[in-house]
């Protein structure tokens, strides 16, 4: 079986196949059953499990065991996928490092400046706080922003 164009992936990869594809993602290389993943994801019946499984092996990011179980082989990152990275079993926006990243620092900031030296009320404390108050503004409003797009 030959491996899938990106384009074509991304052209195949949408709706009910998009929910497969991501709760084998989550499913952290275990095989899984065509009943499982029907009753994990609500399908009303297994055949349209096995329809959207057979789909993803046919792109080559599945593969079938003796026992007919199915697990991911090749992991992609087409449309809302790129904005996402795996830890462990779990799959969480990218942007959340950097709101993490950034508040911290920001708070930081905000304690070294009140705390240990006194607010002074100069233009460059009241530019750093206002810089850094609109940048964890905007990239925690895209880390939820990606999290309410994610498939599941």
């Amino acid at each position: 079986m030959s491996e899938s164009s990106e384009a074509e992936i991304e052209s195949q990869l949408k709706g009910k196949t998009l929910l497969v594809y991501w709760f084998l993602l989550r499913s952290q290389e275990k095989p899984v059953g065509v009943r499982e993943i029907q009753r994990e994801l609500g399908f009303s019946s297994p055949s349209i499990a096995a329809h959207h499984l057979d789909k993803l092996h046919s792109l080559g990011l599945v593969e079938k065991t003796i026992q007919g179980e199915y697990f991911l082989s090749r992991e992609v990152k087409v449309g809302v996928l790129r904005f996402f990275t795996r830890l462990g079993r779990f799959m969480i926006p990218r942007y959340l490092f950097y709101s993490v990243w950034f508040s911290t620092m920001f708070v930081a900031y905000l304690i070294l400046c009140f705390s240990f030296y006194g607010y002074s009320g100069s233009i460059h404390n009241i530019v750093a706080i206002i810089f850094g108050a609109l940048a964890c503004g905007i990239l925690w409003y895209e880390t939820i922003r990606l999290w309410k797009q994610r498939p599941a």
